[in-house]
């Protein structure tokens, strides 16, 4: 899908609904393989999916005390014993229908639809997802829109929890094996401080290792490591709509490197956004049909900027109002990515 720019082009695929390339100016500023199969056998690393049914972690991978019951979700979090990113086989590992061209709010862009089924993963409630991505120019920028849409069409429940966000990892200094050098600001400096599971503990503080939101900061060989959730709206548990779509968009984070003068910002109608500056990131050699061959990709060699409600809402009953689906209500958020080269 082209943004009018020959140059500046974007690839999905129906895996996931997943970002196969977000091209600006002859660059590829995400992670990719360039053959969907990898996607299949290589991705541990979630590159570029639809994150969902959930987002990020739910505690002791359960949820309670939701239909008057305890639902059990599958424990996939390393050593942690939380439930990760929707699960053993999240959307991001799920096949979507699409992509189906559409024009929507006088933008060309794709559609991808998706049905969960009662009980995938755990989650109750029959649910249908759509996302919906949307390209252009704006004062020489390449624009992506996000538009994502949950709804809970099924009769097996009265409520489910759902969230959903992309989990693509940026470079904007590509053919460089990491990050480093990478000029970060970030738009808020309010995070969620976790417990010794990467839990929240409850407690929203200042991030203690980085500038004030606004001021730039440079990302070395090893430090800041940053795997985090960012607080935009610090009264989200008790104010957050469960669908933002129509909320002013909001500046989460902006990346630059010297080397390429590369830029990318990310706004979105979401109260939090994780970052992760990809210290654990592995994706393995891999081979092409013709018999090239994939380098591996290692530590801090991407950076995964996900917007989305909070950590572990979906598990913390004082936080769920955040994500909870109710019959006749529907799920929704916005983010727009606007990237450039100086």
């Amino acid at each position: 899908m082209s943004a009018t720019d020959p140059q500046s082009a974007f690839k999905f695929l129906s895996q996931g609904a997943l970002i196969q390339e977000f091209t600006v100016a002859g660059h590829n500023i995400v992670q990719s393989f360039p053959e969907a199969k990898f996607y299949k056998t290589h991705n541990d690393a979630y590159l570029g999916e639809t994150i969902g049914r959930t987002t990020n972690r739910v505690k002791g991978a359960k949820i309670e005390n939701l239909n008057g019951r305890t639902y059990q979700l599958a424990a996939n979090d390393g050593e942690n014993p939380n439930s990760l990113h929707g699960g053993a086989k999240g959307w991001g590992k799920q096949d979507f229908e699409g992509p189906k061209p559409v024009n929507r709010n006088g933008k060309v862009g794709v559609q991808f639809r998706y049905w969960s089924k009662d009980g995938e993963e755990g989650y109750p409630g029959t649910v249908e997802c759509f996302v919906w991505y949307t390209a252009g120019m704006e004062e020489g920028k390449t624009v992506l829109e996000i538009e994502y849409q949950v709804e809970l069409v099924g009769d097996e429940c009265e409520e489910t929890v759902t969230g959903v966000t992309n989990h693509s990892y940026f470079h904007v200094n590509p053919g460089a094996p990491t990050t480093e050098g990478t000029v970060v600001t970030l738009g808020t400096d309010n995070y969620l401080e976790l417990d010794a599971h990467q839990i929240p503990t409850g407690n929203i503080t200042l991030f203690p290792s980085i500038p004030p939101a606004g001021v730039s900061f440079t990302l070395g060989p090893t430090e800041p490591a940053i795997d985090d959730c960012f607080v935009i709206d610090t009264a989200a548990p008790t104010s957050c709509a469960i669908d933002t779509r129509n909320l002013p968009l909001h500046m989460l984070a902006t990346i630059s490197h010297p080397n390429t003068g590369l830029h990318l910002e990310i706004h979105s109608t979401e109260p939090a956004f994780q970052f992760y500056t990809g210290d654990e990131l592995y994706v393995p050699e891999a081979e092409t049909d013709d018999g090239v061959k994939i380098p591996p990709r290692g530590r801090r060699s991407g950076i995964a900027i996900e917007p989305s409600r909070y950590v572990d809402c979906a598990g913390r009953e004082e936080w769920r109002g955040m994500c909870r689906l109710s019959k006749g209500e529907l799920w929704g958020s916005r983010s727009v990515y606007r990237a450039w080269k100086e």
